[in-house]
């Protein structure tokens, strides 16, 4: 044991050890954390239990872990593992994924760590757990790669890609295709430089057949790779992108479809608003109809009526020649503006501004309030208090005016917030503040003496 605690991070210095820790033939001793198990859930009185001891050490690393402080938690994990040896089978087939999950964050974070130590732990964690070998191997190939070192990463998974222990499972199967398709993911890396090479490229280059071959090859190897993993029920963002934007590149546009069609629609994939954007994104690429767009829209509506495209959302449906489109247009933009971090968007209660007289004006008065009568008693004080009209007149001039015109049209002019705009003398805003108060006089949806 004492050989495999060596590969955690010793976080003192040989300056403080002498006060703080001893270190013997049998591995770390830290007297003063020894006082600490003694006195666990004992009341002072000494508790030689193994269990209780390990289990002790165990709430110190994840306090540490909580508060940050690593060099203490790499200390705890010294005495932790002798939860290796527990006489519980139990608790000894759990220990190596324990000590690996917990040991990769103290090293991911301990100011003394460095890749050399990690990767030493790691391959140690993967003798020891080797129930834990696919996922230890997977998520060693991640620290790699997040360190840029794509070459091991890519190695590391090629030799956990051939591992095997007993009979397959169905568990193991998930995770060997989830290790091809970060290989894919790697080789799609490849691909790209070398898209990226073979752009500079003239086409009448001998050296331009090469490149392009070449992309053909590892292209055919990332397909077999991803294609496997985004057949099983998951979310697969990076893996679904880069296969679409290949098979896009050697124009399968059918291919690429089928592929976002099933990620977006199948019932065995969990809901995924990122799913039906991507789609969209084809499609929109595609110039699909109005109608195919508003239709993939409309569910990543339901999803998230906050996200960013509600507001493209809202021009094709303001477009369309159906009047349930119109009302819908409607309810988007409140449904957008719900939300405290669009209050500040000023595209929204523009579009909301111009959209409210376009609605009134057609004689869509049952329209507005049906909006406007579950929000009368909160929208006043989350968008047009007093003090919001202050603060968006002071960072935002034009935002404040269209915000107190929405504001005029649903409260009138008693609102406080339109009543600040509109006693407001600046030379640039006069006349839109002029603008404005007519517009709320004419179109208010309430009694103006209100």
């Amino acid at each position: 044991m004492s050989d495999f605690s060596e590969e955690l991070i010793k976080s003192t210095t040989e300056d403080d050890q002498g006060e703080r820790c001893e270190l013997s033939g049998t591995g770390m001793h830290f007297p003063w954390l020894q006082k600490h198990i003694e006195t666990v859930a004992t009341g002072g009185k000494k508790e030689k239990d193994f269990a209780q001891t390990t289990s002790a050490c165990l709430s110190f690393i994840q306090e540490a872990l909580l508060k940050h402080q690593w060099q203490q938690a790499a200390e705890y994990m010294h005495s932790y593992l002798q939860v290796l040896e527990d006489s519980d089978s139990c608790k000894r087939q759990a220990a190596p994924e324990i000590i690996w999950k917990l040991g990769s964050e103290i090293l991911y974070y301990h100011p003394k760590s460095n890749v050399e130590a990690f990767n030493a732990f790691a391959d140690r964690m993967k003798n020891i757990g080797v129930m834990n070998y696919l996922k230890i191997s997977l998520q060693h190939a991640l620290y790699l790669l997040h360190h840029g070192m794509l070459e091991d990463a890519n190695r590391n998974l090629s030799q956990a890609e051939t591992w095997r222990y007993g009979e397959k499972s169905s568990s193991q199967e998930v995770l060997i295709n989830l290790i091809q398709a970060y290989k894919g993911l790697l080789q799609y890396y490849a691909w790209s430089k070398k898209k990226m090479e073979l752009s500079q490229l003239d086409k009448d280059d001998y050296a331009y057949n090469t490149a392009s071959q070449n992309m053909l090859d590892h292209s055919w190897k990332t397909s077999v790779n991803l294609g496997a993993l985004i057949q099983i029920p998951g979310v697969w963002d990076p893996f679904v992108k880069s296969y679409v934007e290949m098979l896009e590149f050697y124009g399968d546009q059918d291919g690429a479809r089928e592929v976002l069609t099933n990620y977006a629609y199948d019932e065995k994939f969990p809901s995924n608003p990122n799913a039906h954007i991507y789609l969209y994104n084809f499609l929109k690429r595609e110039k699909a109809p109005r109608e195919k767009l508003i239709s993939v829209l409309k569910i990543l509506y339901q999803i998230v009526p906050s996200h960013k495209l509600m507001l493209e959302f809202h021009r094709l449906l303001r477009k369309s020649e159906k009047e349930e489109h119109h009302k819908l247009g409607l309810e988007v933009l409140f449904a957008v503006l719900d939300f405290a971090g669009c209050t500040k968007n000023i595209t929204a209660w523009k579009y909301l501004a111009k959209y409210l007289r376009q609605t009134l004006m057609g004689s869509h008065l049952a329209w507005v309030q049906e909006e406007w009568s579950s929000r009368k008693n909160w929208w006043p004080g989350f968008h047009f208090s007093y003090f919001w009209a202050k603060s968006d007149w002071k960072e935002d001039k034009a935002l404040a005016c269209e915000k107190a015109l929405v504001a005029g049209v649903l409260s009138g002019k008693g609102c406080r917030y339109f009543r600040y705009i509109s006693k407001q003398d600046h030379q640039v805003f006069r006349k839109k503040i002029k603008r404005m108060k007519k517009l709320v006089k004419k179109y208010s949806i309430i009694n103006p003496g209100l």
